[in-house]
């Protein structure tokens, strides 16, 4: 197995919507909208599928939403798939997956990021197949801060295609806009200052290997299943080593720092040459911070941990390729992701 790139999207391509995980409640349809128009604005077709119901915890039966996902990812005028966002309990739909098909199957953009790590983290090591972590659909309507690029500008990229992304240092320190009144907000509340923070030690980064990573609170339930054999994905794809790349949505430090231990434990970070971990706004513990959760669990690695990178839930994103090549530089006056298609 190597890594798939799908094809680049071209204008009049079809770019599928449907939610694996939760759906759209009614008076959040105008946020649905925008975004729609905005993807169809970029010159594309857009498809929204049936399991899209936001009255609950999911859009619909895993039976029918398995069934949507595989239809999408399967079909060869799909060329991209997007969720809304992503939700609490996408686990259900990884034993109704037909992995073999989706590995035989022309590779397809998935993009999402939050619980769609469930499914494209997997969909990755278990099929090759690139997927792109970071914004989804109800995002996208914003525009990308200097530095930063949008989920739209990879997934038009060509094979091959390198791209550097730094961080604005500048994001959210709080709270959401309120789709349900401003539908159509575009700009960010960049409102706190912050940059990355390196935590195992002092001193430049300059570091290289292929991307894998995705949601703690996610992923941590997979570790030691067969849908996250980071160790084989490692030694079939990155002889010479991952960066790899995780993120707290919610959870409180103590909580984080028991499931990065498992995840460590159970080899997810055995080939990481470093890790990037998420700027987040979940809760310190009482005698334990995030930062400290981090470097309690990990610090064991011995490799460069660069925490407060913008891939997890806290404005804005920087989107990532699973499966990319990736190389990380962090100096005091600079810091930026390079990533490349191939």
């Amino acid at each position: 197995m190597s890594v798939r790139y799908p094809n680049p999207l071209r204008r009049g391509d079809r770019v599928g919507v449907t939610s694996p995980s939760s759906g759209v409640n009614e008076d959040l349809r105008g946020r649905l909208d925008v975004a729609v128009q905005d993807v169809r604005d970029r010159g594309f077709e857009v498809v929204v599928g049936d399991c899209m119901d936001g009255a609950g915890h999911v859009s619909a039966p895993a039976a029918d939403r398995a069934s949507e996902l595989m239809s999408m990812l399967t079909d060869p005028d799909i060329k991209a798939v997007v969720p809304p966002w992503g939700g609490e309990t996408a686990i259900d739909l990884l034993p109704l997956l037909d992995w073999d098909r989706l590995r035989d199957a022309e590779p397809t953009w998935l993009v999402g990021f939050s619980d769609m790590s469930t499914i494209i983290t997997p969909l990755t090591l278990l099929t090759g197949t690139a997927t792109v972590h970071g914004n989804n659909l109800m995002d996208t309507p914003y525009r990308a801060p200097e530095g930063l690029l949008s989920w739209l500008d990879i997934v038009t990229a060509p094979h091959g295609h390198s791209f550097t992304q730094s961080p604005p240092n500048r994001h959210r320190s709080t709270g959401w806009d309120n789709y349900r009144t401003q539908p159509e907000v575009r700009e960010y509340t960049l409102d706190a200052a912050g940059r990355w923070t390196r935590l195992d030690a002092d001193g430049d980064v300059e570091v290289e290997g292929r991307l894998i990573g995705g949601c703690i609170e996610t992923l941590c339930n997979l570790t030691g299943t067969g849908y996250l054999d980071v160790a084989a994905f490692a030694r079939a794809e990155a002889p010479d080593g991952l960066l790899v790349y995780v993120e707290a949505a919610g959870d409180d430090a103590f909580t984080i720092c028991r499931n990065l231990h498992g995840m460590r434990l159970a080899g997810f970070f055995d080939s990481a040459n470093a890790v990037l971990v998420g700027r987040t706004s979940a809760p310190d513990g009482s005698s334990l911070t995030q930062h400290q959760a981090v470097l309690d669990a990990l610090g064991p690695l011995n490799v460069p941990i660069i925490a407060d990178v913008e891939c997890g839930h806290v404005p804005p994103f920087m989107p990532i390729v699973n499966g990319a090549r990736g190389r990380v530089v962090h100096t005091p006056t600079r810091s930026e992701l390079t990533q490349t298609l191939t």
